[in-house]
């Protein structure tokens, strides 16, 4: 059995954390994992900066509910999901993700959770298990499961890595000078393609 493993963010709908830092004129929130490999330390600068200007879920949330998928997304998913199992694997939060899963059509989704105060302001953040995109395809690897990838950042680097074929997806110039041995692809029928390739 297969199952293919996406990510999310920059791969089936825009950054969130880059369109909320264009919304709010916070420049510094356009850090994203392309940046920064280290999640905990970009989640920790990211809630250092919301605190510093007041801002909370409810803001965010604003915003997202804004966000549409990439143009090309929906279709492609559904596609995709008429053949073979699908699993969003991504380091966003449900808080997060709940209007976007929906404009998608529901697929399923594998996150982490935000801690919020009764004020609405993020406390902290739960990490659903370290390094857990590349541990979920390890865990489908022990049910049996073959698993199929693709992302865009630092992050899906070891779920891609990891499984019997793997793709960057409109990755950065330098992730792709990184990985030369990755299959680097811009379209959404070039993915596609290659699924079905490795299907």
């Amino acid at each position: 059995m297969n199952v293919v493993c996406l990510d999310l963010e920059g791969v089936l709908v825009p950054e969130i954390w880059i369109a909320f830092a264009e919304e709010s004129g916070i420049p510094e929130l356009t850090r994203t994992t392309r940046d920064e490999p280290d999640y905990d330390k970009l989640m920790a600068f990211r809630l250092g900066i919301l605190a510093e200007h007041g801002l909370g879920l409810p803001d965010v949330q604003a915003v997202i509910a804004k966000i549409d998928p990439m143009e090309g997304a929906r279709a492609f998913l559904d596609e995709l999901r008429a053949l073979t199992q699908v699993i969003i694997i991504s380091d966003t939060f449900e808080q997060f993700a709940q209007p976007l899963m929906e404009k998608l059509g529901w697929p399923t989704l594998f996150c982490n959770e935000l801690v919020v105060d009764a004020g609405g302001a993020i406390t902290d953040f739960r990490m659903r298990y370290p390094e857990s995109k590349l541990t979920t395809v390890r865990a489908l690897h022990s049910c049996g499961i073959q698993t199929i990838a693709a992302g865009d950042s630092h992050n899906d680097l070891g779920m891609i890595l990891n499984s019997k074929a793997g793709f960057l997806f409109r990755s950065t110039d330098a992730i792709k000078a990184e990985h030369p041995e990755l299959p680097a692809l811009e379209t959404y029928g070039e993915l596609l393609a290659a699924i079905k390739a490795a299907l």
